[in-house]
């Protein structure tokens, strides 16, 4: 199917794309995408970890090379995604709906990815409807053990011409789906170090700066296993895909050595933003999208950078379930979301890294074409922020998290546990 070019679009749904961020009853400030994933609190925590330890029984996938014969377009999908992911409009599920004749029921029925794991795992098992034809998780444990169950269904790329033409080649073969046979991103950014100029008088470089006892007690650390792990391995030299039992012992041990140190203040789940703002902390591990958001939105001059180390790219993921009933109409709106025009609207939003290098480039025609007003300076402002569109330089820079098979995860886990939990 040829997508509508911009100008083919309807003039209502092109005025979506020049909303602000947030208007109106919708304004949140501070609230982003990964802080939204505190709000559920001790008993989100608690069904996070009960759904870490889920099994489930492994699906045959012996038919799965003809999974695509018999499917048929059906008119409607289902379509579970995070919170603040998409503006309050919906802009881009009405224009995929006006150029593609299909409806969408959007929710933002994901919270937290290991509960939402738990809610849908039973089904699956069972080979029952969860609800949804498309899914959006982040790579990381939930990823891994819906592949390895055979609860995806390995894509058709034939159906996807605008992924690609349009993606990024680091998207389109990364460590923990290779050649995307069961993902598409929908939208990606870098966990590296944030520090605010205010208290630090120096440029920032390096993972070991988190370790520098001049900042005793005002430096932040995540406390997701696989977030803590990817610091410690790359400060001992170690590329977090390649790395084995044995370096990530090596990295709890200095992470152990940060931790009775006292340079740290705590190790923080969502919450980072105000105590960096505030001079609660100093520096800290820090999500791009996050940093850039607080900036654009408070007026703040916190700092991000990669370090020379290198940093990890998280990418939350387009993903069908096998029991889909509307597997090519997802196919459809994934392939969508990949048309620049539909990828920039999206991008102007979320201002997390598109996986559609092109972005920029209409991104910085639509900043023209406003020259002169309030939208304009920040679309111009955006298309020259790193943090948004990351440099050949930083890419090069970055790297994908540890890959655990299933049976890998909890021990990996208890290792880095031990450290932010004691």
């Amino acid at each position: 199917m040829k997508h509508p070019s911009r100008a083919q679009l309807n003039p209502a749904l092109l005025r979506g794309l020049t909303r602000a961020r947030r208007t109106g009853a919708f304004a949140l400030p501070g609230l982003t995408r990964r802080r939204t994933l505190q709000a559920g609190g001790a008993a989100a925590a608690a069904l996070a970890l009960s759904a870490c330890g889920v099994g489930g029984q492994q699906r045959d996938t012996a038919d799965d090379a003809d999974y695509w014969a018999d499917k048929e377009e059906t008119g409607s999908l289902r379509w579970a995604n995070w919170p603040l992911y998409m503006d309050p409009d919906r802009t881009q599920i009405e224009q995929f709906t006006e150029a593609t004749g299909v409806d969408v029921a959007y929710r933002e029925d994901v919270q937290e990815a290991a509960s939402f794991f738990g809610q849908i795992q039973p089904k699956l098992a069972n080979g029952d409807d969860i609800g949804y034809d498309l899914i959006t998780l982040p790579n990381g444990f939930e990823f891994s053990k819906l592949v390895e169950l055979g609860y995806l269904v390995p894509l058709d790329h034939t159906q996807l011409p605008n992924f690609a033409n349009y993606a990024g080649e680091i998207y389109k073969n990364s460590a923990y789906d290779p050649g995307n046979r069961y993902s598409v991103p929908y939208t990606s950014g870098v966990t590296g170090i944030a520090y605010n100029p205010d208290y630090i008088d120096r440029e920032i470089t390096s993972i070991a700066d988190l370790w520098d006892p001049e900042f005793e007690g005002k430096v932040g650390m995540f406390a997701d296993p696989q977030e803590i792990a990817n610091f410690g391995l790359l400060l001992n030299g170690v590329n977090p895909a390649d790395s084995t039992k044995e370096d990530w012992e090596a990295a709890a041990e200095k992470l152990k050595e940060q931790r009775d140190s006292g340079v740290v203040r705590a190790y923080y789940d969502q919450d980072f933003i105000q105590p960096l703002t505030n001079g609660d902390l100093w520096i800290t591990m820090a999500w791009s999208g996050d940093i850039y958001q607080q900036n654009a939105e408070e007026g703040t001059n916190l700092k991000f950078v990669i370090p020379e180390e290198g940093a990890t790219l998280w990418t939350d993921n387009l993903l069908i379930p096998f029991t889909s009933k509307a597997p090519v109409d997802a196919l459809k709106l994934m392939d969508f979301l990949y048309e620049p025009e539909i990828a920039t609207g999206l991008t102007e939003y979320i201002s997390y890294i598109p996986p559609v290098p092109h972005v920029q480039e209409v991104m910085a025609e639509w900043a023209e074409a406003e020259d002169g007003t309030e939208r304009g300076e920040a679309l111009a402002e955006m298309v020259e922020s790193p943090l948004v569109f990351p440099s050949d330089g930083d890419y090069q820079n970055l790297h994908n998290y540890v890959a655990l098979e299933t049976d890998q995860q909890d021990e990996f886990s208890s290792i880095f546990q031990a450290i932010t939990q004691s």
